[in-house]
């Protein structure tokens, strides 16, 4: 919005043009998505308290969290608000990734608003079915996924990329990329759900692989740091950079009251749309493998609740206390800060482990 006010500037003085730079817009989406957060955060807490939205609790889940029982929930559209706002304000309305990106967003950040709204009506800690919530993600990402193939205005290669490798892809054709489209935004969306099962365990790493997609962003965006690093060269995918930024600085005021102990929690509105945000961004600059490296900790959730159904099913018998992982360390008497630490620790690891795909080609 305001790149159409700056071309207006620019006539009486040129030193508006300075408001143009990628750089520039990216720092200030990331502060004004953080300055939104944290204006609105005190308010928007007291009115999720005034009507009464709060956490609900499943009964069999460990009993530390009974004291969390009514703590303000649904901080996703805090969130989802902030990085909006952030993006229309300092994106460039003309790049069909932004168009791309909210409405993933909104439709995720929707199926997550249902889930979140039944389960405070029934006050039950089951929302959407399964099989509800499954389709509803699968319509979603098959729309999403053939709007990423289908952009004529800016049309993203097919190619798979493999990290380490210098000349290493896989080529996987229009049908092919829907299929994967379809795989990693559905996993990644429900990934970052399973992982948000404590205070700040799930923010932190969104925060953390928004700031290295952001990186690939820039470079992909760009000739000569693409040609120089021997990445493909993706006309217009810079405007991603400035996207992933203003993600950093929603994340970063959300984490303010989400921090142990909570203030709010993000709920299904929030971890639906975050995972299934960072899985667009990743299709987008084609770091699909990457994403999957970078969210270890979101995979090992994800794999340690199949694991725990399958086995079960097989065995009667459970491989972990409980399941997703995190609950398994509460279990054996680790502290919540301590293993909200020890992962983002890991994911942080993680994520320099990938940006060093970037020379190590």
């Amino acid at each position: 919005m305001f790149l159409e006010l700056i071309s207006f500037l620019t006539q009486f003085d040129p030193g508006f043009d300075v408001l143009r730079y990628l750089t520039v817009r990216a720092v200030l989406a990331m502060l004004a998505a953080l300055f939104i957060s944290l204006t609105m955060g005190h308010f928007f807490i007291g009115q999720l308290r005034q009507y009464q939205i709060g956490q609900v609790i499943r009964p069999d889940g460990p009993k530390t969290h009974l004291a969390k029982a009514g703590t303000p929930t649904m901080g996703g559209l805090m969130i989802l608000f902030s990085f909006i706002t952030s993006i229309l304000i300092w994106g460039d309305w003309h790049n069909s990734y932004l168009w791309i990106v909210i409405i993933t967003a909104l439709i995720f950040g929707s199926i997550g608003f249902a889930d979140d709204y039944l389960k405070i009506k029934k006050q039950s800690s089951d929302g959407l079915s399964g099989k509800q919530k499954y389709l509803a993600q699968s319509l979603g990402a098959i729309i999403i996924g053939l709007w990423l193939v289908n952009n004529t205005h800016q049309p993203i290669s097919s190619d798979l990329l493999v990290p380490f490798f210098k000349d290493w892809t896989i080529p996987l054709g229009a049908l092919g990329l829907t299929v994967l489209s379809y795989f990693v935004i559905v996993g990644s969306s429900n990934a970052v759900n399973l992982t948000d099962g404590l205070d700040g365990l799930a923010i932190m790493p969104v925060i953390l692989i928004s700031g290295a997609l952001a990186i690939f962003a820039y470079i992909s965006g760009n000739y000569n740091f693409s040609n120089y690093l021997n990445m493909p060269f993706m006309p217009d995918s810079g405007e991603v950079f400035v996207i992933c930024a203003a993600l950093i600085g929603a994340g970063l005021g959300f984490l303010w009251f989400n921090t142990y102990p909570a203030e709010i929690f993000m709920g299904d509105v929030g971890s639906l749309s975050l995972g299934a945000i960072l899985a667009v961004i990743a299709i987008i600059v084609r770091q699909e493998i990457l994403l999957f490296i970078m969210g270890g900790v979101f995979v090992a959730e994800t794999l340690s609740v199949i694991i725990q159904v399958g086995w079960y099913k097989r065995t009667k018998k459970r491989i972990f206390l409980m399941a997703p992982l995190h609950h398994h360390f509460e279990k054996m008497g680790m502290s919540e800060p301590k293993i909200i630490v020890r992962f983002w620790m890991m994911t942080f690891i993680l994520v320099l482990i990938s940006l060093a795909s970037i020379k190590i080609r």
